[in-house]
């Protein structure tokens, strides 16, 4: 009985295989998709402390799909354009809707056109995204729209109970109006893709991811607000601690003698 014959490696086996190779980070952009999608259904039912993290399951997928695809080699043109609608609708659609239900309802007309004025600055600011070429690969030109979406994601599931007054409905407004001018401001926000675990010593930040991990654990609202906030004022915690470093000194004029 002779064995049979292996597949070659251009074979059906192998192509099926690359295949599912440039599936995978759109099957996670698919996932943020859902994301988005189902936080508009909870936040239209009223369950905001539900609707709320699946922005921030949605900042995770997000993450790894590029990820993905650089490890993978499956980066396409098709994945960017499918990972922009994605993002769209889970950073722009969904933040705008659950802040609309959450606290801007009682301001009406007010309140929808503020919501609009979110997703309007969170399309611009993706598209300005992938027309734009970045000298600096260590800074994002405005606030990206994940991290905007977590302003009012974070803020909404750590209130959790509607806004019901028109007074209180005005306060409301800022978790939408500031990350919507900070997207389309040319201000520079440090991008955290840089951050290289293979570099010397990389092995520190174990202690303070251990102690994120604690602090996430017994106060998951409260450290959650307390990051998209950090991230919203981080370039002028920068901008403060860059003007208080010393400036360094001067070269020595020559002296005549050595002329």
């Amino acid at each position: 009985m002779t064995a049979e014959p292996l597949p070659l490696a251009g074979g059906p086996e192998r192509r099926g295989l690359r295949r599912g190779v440039f599936l995978l980070p759109s099957l996670f952009t698919l996932a943020n998709l859902f994301c988005g999608w189902a936080c508009v259904v909870y936040a239209m039912r009223g369950q905001f402390h539900t609707a709320a993290p699946f922005i921030g399951v949605a900042i995770v997928l997000d993450m790894l799909d590029g990820r993905i695809a650089r490890m993978t080699g499956s980066s396409s043109a098709f994945g960017v354009e499918f990972d922009s609608l994605a993002d769209l609708i889970s950073f722009g659609m969904a933040p705008a809707a659950l802040t609309f239900q959450w606290g801007l309802a009682p301001l009406g007309r007010l309140g929808w056109a503020v919501g609009f004025i979110y997703l309007a600055a969170a399309a611009v600011r993706l598209a300005r995204f992938n027309i734009q070429r970045v000298a600096d690969k260590r800074y994002f030109v405005g606030l990206p729209s994940p991290s905007a979406a977590g302003i009012p994601a974070a803020t909404i599931f750590f209130a959790s109970a509607p806004i019901t007054d028109r007074g209180p409905a005005f306060l409301a407004l800022a978790i939408l109006l500031v990350p919507a001018l900070l997207m389309v401001s040319t201000i520079r926000y440090r991008s955290l893709k840089t951050f290289d675990l293979s570099a010397p010593r990389s092995y520190k930040v174990l202690v303070p991811v251990a102690a994120w991990v604690a602090l996430m654990t017994a106060y998951t609202e409260e450290v959650l607000v307390a990051m998209a906030y950090t991230y919203l004022v981080s370039p002028l915690i920068e901008w403060a601690l860059t003007r208080r470093r010393p400036a360094a000194p001067l070269p020595d004029p020559p002296s005549a003698a050595a002329v």
